[in-house]
């Protein structure tokens, strides 16, 4: 069976992992080494079934262990070009590690991952669609302005989504935050709002996409409740019921045990 650990999720660092059959992959490493493998222990996977780390760029709470992880474990490391060479003239990737680009899909041991650029303040930033061994798929889009017809069609084609849920946007437009941060995540190279995202998910559901999980969000500028409760009004509005048409769940901020199985 197919299955997304979410491991981090928010300002303080976003990892998940998707795999089945005893093997998987990495989507980004944004906190440090020794708490990803404690988040992965707690949900009783081991690092041995990870056979790659792919980034989606090289923002710090997306590739804060990829260094360690990859040579403690000897894993390749997959990205965008543009990424790629981010991490390396930051020094955020070890000389001897190996990288690879990816430019459209290749295949990781029975995995089939895709990637899909994404609108972000990176330098070449992207999503990534997993397709595991029975043929279901995921895809973990987050850290993008806007939402692009190439992830929203990669969304329809996939069995579980994660979509960013970033911020609500009064509490970012009163909150703390300089206005050039503001004016920056509210800019289509930012992040995707509570509000933005809800309107993604009535189409996704009617698509057949059933699975869904709010990921990315702020802790300055949102709540868990707050993010669940935008979209399920949106999805209500749409006449779809919350658990009964869909599931929906908010990726966690710190370690916990959950993972989804589709």
């Amino acid at each position: 069976m197919a299955k997304v650990v979410p491991l981090f999720s928010g300002s303080k660092g976003n990892s998940y992992f998707v795999g089945s059959g005893g093997e998987g992959v990495l989507i980004d490493a944004g906190r440090n080494c020794k708490q990803l493998e404690a988040a992965m222990a707690l949900n009783g996977v081991g690092m041995e079934q990870v056979k790659a780390i792919f980034v989606t760029h090289e923002h710090i709470d997306h590739c804060a262990a990829v260094r360690v992880l990859a040579k403690k474990y000897g894993l390749d490391v997959y990205g965008s070009a543009g990424t790629l060479r981010a991490l390396e003239m930051s020094g955020k990737l070890h000389p001897q590690t190996r990288t690879h680009v990816i430019e459209t899909e290749l295949a990781v041991g029975d995995m089939l991952v895709s990637r899909i650029n994404t609108p972000h303040d990176a330098a070449e930033s992207c999503c990534y669609r997993v397709v595991c061994r029975d043929g279901k798929a995921a895809l973990i889009a987050t850290d993008m302005g806007v939402m692009t017809d190439g992830v929203r069609m990669a969304a329809a084609e996939s069995d579980f989504v994660v979509l960013e849920s970033n911020h609500d946007i009064d509490m970012l437009k009163t909150g703390p935050y300089p206005y050039p941060l503001k004016r920056r995540i509210l800019s289509d190279r930012g992040h995707l709002s509570n509000e933005a995202c809800a309107a993604e998910l009535a189409e996704l559901v009617r698509g057949g996409t059933l699975r869904l999980m709010l990921g990315h969000l702020s802790e300055q500028n949102n709540t868990p409740s707050l993010a669940l409760r935008t979209a399920v009004c949106e999805l209500e509005r749409a006449g779809l019921k919350y658990n009964n048409d869909f599931t929906l769940d908010v990726a966690p901020g710190a370690a916990t045990v959950m993972s989804v199985i589709f």
